[in-house]
């Protein structure tokens, strides 16, 4: 390890050594370690290549804004490409290879690209991949696939071995980021009364404060940071994740958090990664500050890096990214680079600072050192290729054409000044302003992301908010703010303690060097590392009409590498503005979006995958329909039974028994898969009237009513019974596919177009099992069980009622989808097989028994009941149906309303639902075409409708069909010709779809 240090490194343990291999090479670290760090140590300096240009690239950064050392993990089916070795912590046995190269990292020959940089220019793909068209197909797009990316995919038969899960959790205050400022958010919020969780997305606790020489009363930064962590640890109200990233912040305080639980000990048994959905009340963002790099020919060669990350690698790790450095600036924050390089006693050549003549404490502490400072001054070009060899320097206001002196140097430190991390501000609406003293956007106090109430959720603090200074007391103010918003009671926490750092001086906004640089494609001056997009590229974009920074970052790619544009996003805005002879807030800011790094898709996936890719949804009554002979079919992600075969039986004969049984005593249907969703407020009523074709808010409780619910085009997208339960509350049953699609349905209307509708919808699908009770019998059978009256004067039809049967809670709706007396009763789905088992045992001597789906479609068909999915294909309006009845003539609007009224949808050609039946008694095929007589001009058979549900009755003892005919109900009577297999032809009448007790007097016994 050439360039470890003899002595420090705060986070390493130097009696655990650590083996790893770079492209196949052993190297050694540290325990605590991260790959970077490790590599430096060991000499490593070149790591992988440039997108565009092959150019070498090395460590720029320290952390997750590293554009430049990505390489591929693992082996086999645990190689992932384009992981960062700065976020990487080393284990024992790592495998890493650099990537983006041919035919390997010191030779590529894809480098040739850096020779023609005048044909590859801001913009190239747009200007060269249009002529000859015949190339496109042929030539242009097979070579961009080949070049496309850094790492290879693995083998799509890969399988990855290790496991992932989600959590779902919730609290009062979440704190993101775990440096000074968001331990002293934590404290405070926690000690306020407020359910706290703390998340930091390195390994260790308190940031930057110990690396840059911050104290707390009095002590080393440290010393208050252990007292902090162990403070927290042991407050019953605080949890702590650290390696846990705030990916992104939404609506109502629902935040997504990527913890790497096992990353950094791939033997364990635990996940290796977790995905945090979390619900906060507050939301404090203490996310810090990413250093700048400026702009200089050459600031891209491997050892010219960030001077905060150069720190990070002494302090830190005990690396020495160079034997030699050159720190160059335009800010005080540098000189704590150069002041820690000379203590760990690495060779420091100068100074090098944009401004004429600093006098901050730093400075003055550096000239004591006796570190020269070379003032008024930047970088005219960096010397190297593979790696640093020395720098030539200019003056900052000349043009670039001479140097004024020459370096010898290998490794350079820059800073560029300090940007906050906005991101998650951001990402849910939070404003920014843009801060001239600092010279970078911060967040907007004025302007936060607003709740649903109107009023903030989300505080920032520390760095995060712009405050570079002290931040114990900012953390302190904005965490007490967020537990007060939230109603707690509990006095204010003591006064914070004070950090204090050494006074600094105001920065110079120097954005390139020399800042008076002409327009020259040979200054390769870079702004995004890893796509290769230079200061002279978005020159050219302002140039050639690129005014919008939207437009700009899509035209040269700046900022769309993989770091998202964390390190280039300011500079490229200032180099922007400048070409555009405007100041920066005018033009703006790029769009944050989450997540704030990349989430493995694994974490996303979390337990889906494999036989749970898509989880099998059982009914409590599951296990008693496998022992009693369920024959199954799949519903959507359920598993319902299609009927009961007893021994010898055929699935025809066992449907049939079933629904002659149910027509005649009693039969049970397993009904739980039914959605039931729980629509609440005070503007309920309002919401379903919008969904449903029919009114909903003049729904009595203890009443139901059956709704169609269609889409924007007004076509049938589900159906089902609404229960109000009281004035603000229904019950929505939907169909047993169309739960989730629903649910989702509403909340997407809810939160996306009418999100200040007061509403909360709350899926109870899966909480209580539902059983139908069917048959001319059900009533005799429930009050054998005793406890509600369920007689029809106490319990009409279409309303339902809380109460008892026997021992069980239970709610009892008088709702019928098979033409006969029946009841569906809810109970607790705990309860659903007790409750069955009772039911079966009760009635025994009333020739009760179960039925499965295919009986209950036969009941529905022979009383005309249309099912979703099969009378509907997305392309039916309920009048098709003849459902004219269910839409509403009161209402001035619902969804679907304008939809079915276009003249597509009120043509009197248009294809209706009507009863069939064969002449000689026979089933019809299932979706057989009705066909005329002659062909249209294509030479193709003219069909007039087609058959949707058809079935064996065996209370008719003939075939029973439904279907959809051109003007089907006005030709009654009317024989029509249907195709069947080969060119024979099936006769059927066209009759009234009802056949089966057409008046109800069944079902309202």
């Amino acid at each position: 390890m050439s360039h470890r240090l003899a002595t420090g490194g705060r986070l390493i343990d130097r009696a655990q050594e650590q083996k790893f291999t770079f492209n196949g090479k052993t190297m050694r670290g540290f325990k605590g370690d991260t790959l970077a760090a490790s590599l430096l140590a060991n000499g490593q300096v070149l790591l992988g290549r440039s997108f565009k240009y092959h150019r070498p690239r090395g460590v720029v950064a320290s952390g997750a804004e590293e554009p430049n050392a990505l390489v591929g993990l693992g082996r086999g089916d645990s190689y992932e490409p384009n992981q960062r070795t700065t976020t990487t912590e080393l284990f024992d046995g790592l495998v890493a290879e650099s990537q983006n190269h041919w035919p390997n990292l010191n030779f590529d020959l894809l480098a040739l690209n850096n020779l023609v940089p005048q044909f590859l220019t801001a913009g190239f793909y747009y200007k060269t991949f249009i002529q000859p068209r015949a190339f496109w197909k042929h030539v242009y797009e097979p070579i961009i696939r080949r070049s496309a990316g850094l790492g290879k995919a693995p083998a799509t038969t890969a399988k990855d071995p290790d496991r992932y899960e989600q959590i779902y959790a919730f609290c009062d205050v979440l704190v993101i980021g775990g440096g000074i400022a968001g331990l002293q958010a934590a404290l405070s919020a926690a000690q306020a009364g407020a359910k706290v969780m703390l998340w930091e997305q390195t390994a260790y606790w308190g940031g930057r404060a110990p690396v840059d020489m911050v104290e707390i009363d009095g002590e080393p930064a440290d010393v208050w940071i252990r007292r902090t962590v162990e403070t927290l640890e042991n407050m019953p109200n605080v949890q702590t994740r650290l390696r846990c990233m705030g990916a992104g912040v939404h609506d109502h305080g629902y935040v997504l958090g990527y913890e790497r639980v096992a990353d950094h000990i791939p033997t364990s048994d635990a996940p290796r990664h977790r995905l945090w959905r979390m619900r906060a009340g507050q939301i404090v963002t203490a996310t810090g500050a990413i250093e700048r790099p400026l702009s200089f020919a050459g600031n891209d060669v491997p050892g010219v890096m960030l001077a905060s990350a150069m720190r990070d690698y002494v302090v830190n790790f005990a690396v020495a990214p160079g034997k030699e450095v050159v720190v160059v600036t335009n800010n005080d924050d540098a000189y704590r680079t150069a002041i820690t390089l000379r203590k760990a006693g690495v060779g420091v050549a100068a100074v090098v600072d944009a401004r004429q003549d600093p006098q901050g404490a730093l400075p003055m502490h550096a000239r004591e050192l006796g570190i020269r400072i070379l003032t008024g001054k930047g970088i005219r070009k960096v010397k190297g290729g593979k790696r640093v060899t020395g720098v030539e320097i200019c003056r900052i206001d000349s043009k670039g054409t001479a140097y004024t002196d020459k370096l010898d140097c290998d490794a350079v430190a820059m800073s560029g000044g300090w940007s906050p991390v906005v991101h998650l501000w951001s990402h849910c609406g939070g404003k920014l302003i843009w801060d001239e003293d600092g010279s970078f956007f911060r967040p907007d106090p004025d302007r936060p992301p607003l709740g649903a109430n109107g009023s903030g959720f989300v505080q920032t603090c520390g760095s995060a908010a712009g405050q570079m200074g002290a931040v114990l007391a900012d953390a302190h103010a904005s965490a007490i703010k967020a537990a007060e918003a939230l109603g707690t009671t509990v006095a204010a926490a003591a006064a914070p303690a004070t950090d204090t750092m050494p006074d600094a001086a105001p920065m110079e906004p120097v954005w390139m060097m020399p800042r008076n640089a002409e327009y020259d494609l040979r200054m390769k001056m870079w702004l995004d590392f890893q796509n290769d997009v230079k200061v002279a590229d978005v020159q050219l974009a302002a140039r050639e009409g690129y005014q919008s920074v939207e437009h700009t970052k899509r035209y040269t790619t700046l900022g769309m590498a993989t770091d998202q544009g964390k390190l280039s996003n300011i500079n490229g805005l200032a180099i922007l503005s400048d070409a555009l002879g405007q100041p920066i807030p005018a033009t703006g800011t790029t769009t944050f979006r989450p997540p704030y790094t990349p989430i493995s898709l694994a974490a996303i996936a979390g337990e889906a995958r494999g036989t749970v890719f898509q989880p099998l949804r059982r009914t409590p009554l599951h296990d008693w329909h496998t022992e009693n002979g369920a024959d199954w079919e799949p519903v959507g992600q359920w598993r319902r039974p299609y009927t009961y075969r007893q021994a010898g039986e055929s699935r025809h004969d066992a449907v049939n028994r079933e629904v002659k049984n149910t027509r005649q005593n009693i039969g049970l249907l397993d009904a739980s898969t039914l959605g039931k969703i729980l629509v609440s407020g005070p503007d309920a009523g309002r919401f379903l009237d919008m969904l449903y074709t029919n009114m909903m808010s003049t729904l009595k409780p203890g009443k139901c009513r059956y709704g169609l619910m269609c889409n924007e085009n007004g076509f049938l997208m589900d159906d089902g019974v609404v229960a109000r339960i009281d004035e603000q509350s229904f019950l929505v049953h939907t169909t047993s596919g169309g739960a989730d699609h629903i649910h989702a349905w509403m909340e997407d209307w809810l939160q996306c177009e009418w999100w200040d509708w007061k509403v909360h919808t709350v899926n109870l699908t899966e909480q209580f099992a539902q059983i139908a009770v069917v048959g001319p019998k059900a009533r005799t059978l429930l009050e054998r069980l005793g406890g509600m009256d369920v007689s029809r004067e106490a319990l009409p039809f279409m309303e339902w009622r809380d109460g008892k049967l026997g021992a069980f809670d239970v709610r009892v709706f008088r709702i019928s989808f098979s033409g006969e007396l029946s009841f569906e009763i809810a109970v607790p789905a705990s309860q659903g097989r007790a409750f069955w088992d009772k039911l079966m045992e009760e009635g025994k001597d009333l020739g009760i028994m179960p039925y499965g789906t295919e009986a209950l479609h036969i009941l529905r068909a022979e009383k005309g009941f249309i099912m979703i999915g099969d009378e509907t294909d997305g392309t039916v309006i309920p009048q098709d149906l003849g459902l004219n009845w269910a839409i509403s003539k009161k209402k001035e609007d619902f969804l679907g309303k304008r939809g079915m009224e276009r003249e597509a949808m009120i043509d009197p050609m248009r294809w209706k639902l009507v009863g069939l039946e064969t002449l000689d008694g026979s089933v019809l095929p299932h979706g057989a075409l009705a066909v005329r007589a002659g062909k249209n001009t294509n030479g193709q058979a003219i069909t007039e409708g087609r058959v949707t549900s058809t079935y064996y009755s065996a209370t008719l003892g003939r075939g029973i069909a439904m279907g959809l005919v051109e003007r089907g109900p006005e030709r009654m009577g009317e024989e029509i010709s249907f195709a069947g297999e080969g060119d024979k032809r099936i006769t059927a009448r066209i009759i009234d779809p009802v056949l089966y007790d057409k008046e109800g007097e069944k079902q309202n016994v």
